[in-house]
């Protein structure tokens, strides 16, 4: 498939359509991510806009050697082409210190001698060391202030989130007592940077979106779009992965990945597609992201993709 060959700038309000896909490289790509995948880029494409691919390695501790490179194999053999360069984070470690800068400098931010072992049941930070490191303490991470926040957004799949961050969360941390940054604040500037208007991922993540909100106001980021699609979970009632899944994504077989996303997000195509220039014509011809079930997780009933695909292609009952 192709796309507009230009780069995503201007406010969100005014600048096309820019997406992105951002694959951890912790493994192969599975049916949750070429779902995500697919969508995000048939987003891009029926808003005439713009498709980047990001490697979201922050966390170098799950790194899987050579699995960046499978990813972007496979999303080119299901007719997948980014566009511009793939923007890898590990790459982009003075940014994120940058920004860490500025929230230490405004008060946003606090370093922390806190290890898990030391929160209550339950995880949520007490604020030990909001106000100073306690007495022969050192410090260990850097977590954000999260005061009494409450963050509400309307995501366009799973409708009004809000959470209360000081009870729900407390200050998070932004970056870890091994000196790797968090998460939150890699995706958070990543997103501005590369101008995405609209986040596409998994509903697994929908819980971030707040903490990564608050962030983006700290920061004076703007906010894109969310678009959680349902969680993909495997006979077990486990989120998908390539452990769980018996017969994983095959690179010589696209077509079969292609039409079983497109069933689980609600579209039922022709028997007569029998190529993966004839599935992205009709995909992007009668994509409709209103058929996707408004649902946080679908729970597939087997392991195996035929099999499920004719499951959901003789009853579409998702």
């Amino acid at each position: 498939m192709s796309l507009h060959p230009t780069t995503c700038h201007q406010e969100i309000s005014k600048r096309p359509y820019c997406g992105r896909f951002a694959p951890s490289p912790t493994g192969d790509l599975h049916l949750g991510s070429l779902m995500v995948a697919v969508a995000t880029a048939l987003q891009a494409h029926v808003a005439g806009g713009h498709w980047l691919l990001r490697i979201e390695d922050v966390d170098e501790t799950r790194v899987v050697a050579g699995s960046a490179q499978r990813i972007m194999h496979s999303l080119q053999a299901h007719g997948l082409q980014w566009q511009g360069e793939v923007w890898i984070q590990s790459q982009r470690k003075a940014r994120y210190e940058q920004a860490l800068t500025q929230l230490l400098t405004q008060g946003d931010a606090f370093f922390c001698a806190c290890s898990r072992a030391d929160l209550p049941p339950g995880g949520v930070y007490p604020g030990t060391c909001r106000d100073g490191l306690p007495e022969e303490r050192s410090g260990r991470a850097y977590r954000l202030r999260v005061d009494d926040a409450q963050v509400a957004f309307v995501d366009t799949i799973q409708g009004r989130t809000e959470q209360d961050l000081a009870k729900d969360v407390g200050d998070f941390i932004i970056r870890r007592a091994d000196g790797l940054f968090a998460y939150q604040l890699a995706v958070v500037l990543d997103d501005a940077d590369q101008h995405i208007t609209q986040v596409v991922r998994g509903a697994d993540l929908l819980d971030s979106t707040p903490r990564q909100i608050l962030l983006q106001q700290r920061l004076g980021l703007e906010q894109p779009d969310y678009f959680h699609l349902p969680l993909l979970l495997g006979p077990d009632g486990k989120k998908l992965s390539k452990r769980n899944f018996s017969n994983p994504l095959s690179d010589d077989e696209p077509l079969l990945g292609l039409r079983l996303v497109m069933a689980l997000m609600g579209h039922k195509m022709p028997p007569e597609i029998h190529t993966v220039a004839a599935f992205w014509a009709w995909a992007m011809a009668h994509w409709d992201q209103r058929l996707i079930p408004r649902r946080h997780s679908i729970r597939l009933g087997h392991t195996e993709p035929a099999v499920i695909l004719q499951q959901l292609q003789q009853e579409l009952i998702i």
